[in-house]
């Protein structure tokens, strides 16, 4: 007679996390019927934006095998990612404390605001900087305590940074379009369906989202201001290049989306499932952005 032991307690644990034929086992995420229902365009459009070439010939159960594939191989290369990174941070953590945060120079646990460059610029960069980020009434205060409220400023952001991964960034101006967009906050996640509005602040989901586009890092020529970037754009050649629009590096972009903590709405295919070109990109502390 047939015994209710271990073996069959964990036949029904696999047969409730991964139904057969509709997801693949150990990744509960990637939902085979899910992908099967998406159309031949939508297929191939996946698989290009996650890198894969070749697809132009394959029929469509060969475009949702290939998918899922990829899918599974991203999944996993993103376990090994987070795992190789606590590990690293864990041997670093000394070599962190004593040369990423020199005494006097940098604010503890954000290495990146570094207090003696600020410190070094001008009052009118002072200004500035602060005004962009959406901080009023630097009028009349002194250098000093201009120095400190960038200080503050870029370190509030830094940590939210650090725990937000790549979420939305919120203030006063919030537009409808950023609230109701879905939020993506790494290159794994998948829009809802096609035409969905995005928002991400993710540097990686940008840079991908553009580059398979064939876009580049832009700013509009002329809106430069103290050293920095100005108005920033992406110039697509599907577009025709803009003659008004100068190519920078992606540092220097996405330095100044950071400082502006500017949020990027974007839809990655139109409602027919055709790829889409459209950005936006808003401040929630400025109607401007």
């Amino acid at each position: 007679m047939p015994t209710k032991n271990g073996s069959g307690r964990g036949s029904g644990s696999t047969a409730t996390t991964n139904p057969p034929g509709n997801q693949t086992p150990n990744t509960p995420d990637i939902n085979e019927s899910e992908v099967a229902r998406l159309k031949v365009d939508q297929l191939r459009d996946r698989l290009r934006r996650r890198g894969v070439t070749g697809t132009a010939d394959m029929r469509k159960d060969d475009l949702v095998k290939a998918l899922v594939k990829a899918m599974k191989d991203g999944a996993k290369k993103s376990t090994s990612a987070r795992a190789g990174s606590s590990s690293r941070s864990s041997s670093s953590a000394k070599k962190s404390t004593s040369s990423a945060n020199p005494p006097g120079n940098q604010t503890p646990n954000t290495p990146d605001v570094n207090e003696s460059e600020i410190a070094r610029l001008k009052v009118d960069e002072l200004r500035s900087r602060l005004r962009a980020r959406g901080v009023a009434g630097t009028a009349d205060m002194q250098k000093a305590d201009l120095v400190k409220a960038l200080v503050k400023s870029l370190t509030d952001d830094s940590g939210a940074s650090s725990s937000g991964g790549g979420g939305v960034r919120k203030g006063p101006q919030n537009s409808k379009s950023i609230r109701y967009a879905q939020e993506v906050t790494s290159v794994d996640d998948e829009p809802e369906r096609p035409g969905r509005s995005l928002v991400t602040t993710d540097h990686e989901v940008i840079r991908r989202w553009a580059e398979a586009r064939k876009g580049v890092p832009t700013t509009v020529d002329g809106t430069e201001h103290d050293g920095h970037a100005g108005v920033l754009r992406f110039d697509f050649p599907s577009n025709g290049r803009e003659q008004r629009l100068r190519e920078i590096s992606w540092e220097e972009w996405f330095r100044a989306f950071d400082e502006r903590r500017l949020n990027f709405i974007y839809q990655e295919e139109r409602s027919d499932g055709k790829q889409s070109n459209f950005f936006r990109l808003e401040s929630p502390d400025r109607e401007d952005g």
